[in-house]
């Protein structure tokens, strides 16, 4: 039999500490195990600092961008009041109040022209179906202002189409000229849009509107057009027509051929044009500026929106709709 209190037995003396449970940690593991996680939130820290201060000078150096990018508005692609040039102003696309062919910028663009001592006549280059005769008339009206206060010719270019509000602005030039696959003309005015009320009539839908005026509901899609308003449309597009005529019998003079589709609406390629007197003859841009402005260097003049406009603009309709958003948010008093 072993004694239990003799060296090598399986069994402690009585009253010894029981041995503590193999855990695998080793001594100190609280401390390294906190050093661990305040080293990650230091180095987290450092990585937000970081990316606040790239994000900081990111934005800093956009809106740099787009201060220098509003203050350049582009311009002459050569040197101003030099030697003597061709001064080209491009129309390109439908022409309206929000887009690059504004009267605003098709207006300070030829303004620009004029004004260079360089310049010995001034080019638009036109490609458009046409737009708003309120655009074209106010470039229309501009373009004899400047022609009378600088004494310089203006021509007109004409590349795939000159039509509608396009040609309203070519009248005034004092030559056109075309391709002789050009579409030119369509000297004419309309109003569209379309009616519901067959439709809605089927499928069992009431419009009810409601107006204060009895013509207030003018060309609404969802109501029948009544026999007065349909009048009062027609009469407000004869004298809009009236008015295109006008420009361009003015304009044309005796150069138009009598013809009764002159003035209908029909277009034509840039070889009738030049036979019914729409037009004087069959050039391209280069041919004008070497043997009619005599000025082979052509300068644009163009003036376009950049990046930088159209970023503020929506930018600033952002923040528009933010602070109403925001205005609405707020509680009224009671």
């Amino acid at each position: 039999m072993t004694d239990p209190l003799m060296p090598g037995t399986d069994r402690d003396p009585p009253g010894a500490p029981a041995p503590a449970p193999a855990t695998g940690l080793q001594p100190g593991w609280e401390r390294q195990t906190m050093e661990r996680l305040m080293f990650a939130t230091l180095s987290e820290q450092r990585s937000a600092r970081r990316w606040r201060t790239f994000t900081r000078l990111a934005w800093l150096a956009f809106f740099v961008f787009m201060v220098w990018a509003l203050l350049y508005r582009g311009g002459p692609s050569s040197v101003e009041k030099s030697a003597p040039h061709t001064a080209v102003v491009e129309i390109k696309g439908e022409i309206a109040a929000d887009n690059d062919n504004s009267a605003e910028f098709i207006v300070a663009a030829m303004k620009a022209a004029f004004e260079d001592a360089g310049a010995q006549a001034v080019v638009l280059l036109i490609n458009s179906p046409g737009g708003s005769p309120v655009q074209a008339g106010i470039v229309n009206d501009e373009m004899k202002r400047l022609k009378a206060k600088h004494h310089k010719p203006v021509y007109v270019v004409v590349g795939e189409a000159c039509a509608s509000a396009a040609y309203y602005i070519a009248a005034g030039a004092d030559r056109i000229y075309v391709d002789k696959a050009s579409i030119v003309g369509s000297i004419g005015v309309l109003m569209d849009g379309f009616g519901f009320v067959g439709l809605m009539d089927k499928l069992g839908v009431e419009r009810r509107l409601m107006t204060a005026g009895e013509n207030k509901g003018f060309l609404d899609p969802f109501s029948p057009q009544t026999e007065t308003h349909r009048a009062h449309a027609q009469q407000m597009l004869d004298q809009i027509h009236r008015q295109f005529i006008d420009v361009v019998k003015a304009g044309r003079g005796k150069r138009l051929k009598d013809s009764p589709e002159l003035f209908t609406g029909l277009f034509w390629t840039g070889q009738q044009a030049v036979e019914m007197g729409l037009a004087d003859q069959m050039a391209n841009l280069d041919f004008v500026a070497r043997e009619v402005v005599k000025a082979e260097e052509l300068v644009d003049y163009t003036r376009r929106e950049n990046v930088a406009e159209r970023l503020a603009k929506k930018f600033g309709a952002a923040v528009g709709e933010g602070a109403v958003r925001a205005v609405r948010a707020i509680p009224a008093l009671r």
